[in-house]
């Protein structure tokens, strides 16, 4: 960035933000810039291109509190006139006829120095500037819930060129992945800025995910949850597992397949298993008959009486109609 920039770009109005955003604000307001201009969807378009990187550099700036603290007391010396920004009167002097020197506005000495170190740490000036590091860059990708447990190396094409980027086993929808040095060039001599990918994970039809362990809800049969019943149940990754399940499991029975969730390097999560009593739609005259038979062999197993009681609504013969 060069001093031009401080008079000619306002960073505020290219990310679409109030100079008093937070934090927050900026960064959503940058992320959807950033997918609405990203190069993959605009491929050969050069006006969006510039107008992507003009972002990305404006993010660059006002996302760091330091240079965007610095940014800000650029302009406001720079609104003042004598930097640049002011209209000049006649004779060379500023309105009024005044001929102003910058040392006597700024109170000279340490003063200057101050200001000096200002726009050294925004513009490449300053007493003691070395190469600046390369910009961050930032993207966005979705993977495939296998592939967010399985990790994957993807192909992302960027502004600065086509790279490979490989995202670890375990990563959660939602997560930012950095990948060091892989912004764009720095100076000669300095690194190269990071690459930070935010990456969406979709969702599974079967498998569902807490936090290490995996999760997944299997019907069974009413019978198996009566007399209990060994269940084979599927993994994400595998051949299925058989978990024993007890005699009398109710719907919402939770069991353990270990060591079958996310794996990490020192411990891997289990596969959480909810039962749910699945119900016939229709039943053979057979089966209606033997239904009939065990639900006149059961009529004294009242399963809301427990509830019923608790709440006071019991009677002597039942609960009274409504």
């Amino acid at each position: 960035m060069s001093a031009k920039d401080l008079y000619e770009k306002d960073y505020y109005k290219i990310l679409g933000v109030s100079k008093d955003a937070d934090a927050a604000a900026i960064k959503k307001a940058y992320r959807k810039l950033a997918k609405d201009l990203h190069p993959d969807k605009n491929a050969g378009d050069k006006k969006i291109e510039d107008k992507f990187k003009a972002v990305s550099e404006a993010y660059d700036v006002v996302s760091d509190p330091k240079r965007r603290a610095e940014y800000d007391e650029a302009r406001r010396y720079g609104a003042s006139g004598p930097m640049g920004g002011a209209r000049r009167g006649p004779g060379g002097g500023f309105p009024g006829g005044q001929n102003v020197n910058v040392e006597d506005l700024f109170g000279g000495g340490q003063n200057m120095g101050d200001l000096g170190d200002i726009f050294g740490g925004l513009f490449g000036g300053g007493r003691q500037r070395g190469p600046r590091k390369g910009s961050d860059l930032e993207t966005s990708v979705t993977i495939s819930f296998e592939n967010s447990i399985q990790g994957v190396t993807l192909p992302l094409r960027l502004s600065t060129g086509n790279i490979s980027a490989r995202i670890p086993a375990g990563v959660k929808n939602d997560q930012r992945i950095r990948l060091k040095g892989k912004g764009q060039a720095g100076e000669p001599g300095a690194s190269a800025g990071d690459l930070f990918i935010n990456v969406t994970v979709a969702p599974h039809p079967v498998f569902g995910r807490d936090g290490d362990n995996l999760t997944v809800v299997v019907p069974v049969r009413f019978d198996e949850a009566v007399n209990g019943a060994d269940i084979k149940v599927p993994v994400l990754d595998g051949p299925a597992v058989t978990i024993r399940i007890p005699a009398g499991t109710k719907t919402g029975a939770k069991f353990r397949a270990r060591g079958k969730g996310v794996t990490r390097p020192d411990k891997s999560g289990d596969l959480i298993v909810s039962v749910d009593i699945a119900v016939p739609k229709a039943l053979s005259n057979a089966a209606q008959k033997a239904l009939d038979e065990f639900t006149a062999a059961t009529s004294d197993f009242d399963p809301r009486e427990e509830l019923m009681r608790k709440t006071g609504n019991m009677s002597d013969k039942g609960v009274s109609d409504a």
